[in-house]
């Protein structure tokens, strides 16, 4: 074992998602705001998120945010966006785009498993690629309908992006993303999004659907996907209370 990797082990699990997406944020925040397709991005998200969420003005509750990109287009769509995650360095590159919106989002430090917001505060709770990476994912969407009000939304993005394990991956997780971390999240190495659809479900939400994003694949397909990562199609799965 390295010496990072003792130091490491020192840390709790999600402590240790937290460093590894700190490390991250420069370069993940780099490739969303890549020129060649942001207009485009813009556009096909702006579209995804109109058709998950009633009419604006809502609010809306982004957990784990990340960089802000889905806050940022909820906010641009005129609902009142507040998001919340545990990296230090995603948040600030969320505050720096923030910084520079009229009427955007608020960022705040959270935990996506426990938000710290009184019940019924959030017409909708939205994630972004936070899923596969989210420990006790049954208990967090719980909370996330605790915070609802009456009708309200759950809206989640992801995919299956490691159905073959994280060690078969070109990503770098060996220093963060140890045997102690991989334990605690369930959906990382999901092989359908039926299991995703199966959370909420479980959770009392109805209506749970879970939609092809096509539209985002179809970008991908142009444009090419992130790094270490393969093209495949990725889903909004969305339910009511």
């Amino acid at each position: 074992m390295s010496k990072r990797q003792r130091a490491n082990h020192q840390l709790s699990a999600q402590d240790r998602i937290n460093a590894y997406w700190t490390g991250r944020a420069p370069s993940y925040d780099e490739y969303q705001q890549r020129p060649d397709r942001l207009a485009d991005d813009r556009r096909a998200w702006s579209e995804v998120w109109a058709q998950a969420l009633p009419p604006a003005p809502l609010d809306v509750l982004d957990v784990g945010t990340g960089t802000g990109q889905a806050a940022l287009v909820l906010a641009g769509l005129g609902h009142r966006v507040t998001g919340i995650d545990l990296a230090e360095g995603m948040l600030a590159q969320a505050h720096r785009h923030a910084a520079a919106m009229a009427g955007g989002p608020r960022f705040r430090r959270g935990d996506a498993v426990h938000p710290d917001f009184p019940a019924a505060s959030f017409d909708a709770v939205v994630s972004r690629y936070l899923m596969w990476t989210l420990r006790e994912p049954a208990t967090a969407v719980a909370n996330w309908i605790r915070l609802l009000r009456p009708g309200g939304t759950v809206a989640v993005v992801d995919s299956t992006w490691f159905p073959h394990g994280l060690d078969n991956t070109a990503e770098n997780f060996a220093d963060h993303y140890d045997s102690e971390v991989r334990a605690a999240l369930p959906l990382a190495t999901a092989t359908s999004i039926d299991q995703t659809v199966a959370v909420l479900e479980q959770a009392g939400l109805t209506r749970v659907t879970a939609t092809p994003l096509t539209s985002i694949f179809e970008l991908d397909r142009r444009f090419g996907v992130a790094p270490n990562h393969e093209h495949q199609m990725q889903y909004l799965v969305s339910g009511r209370v």
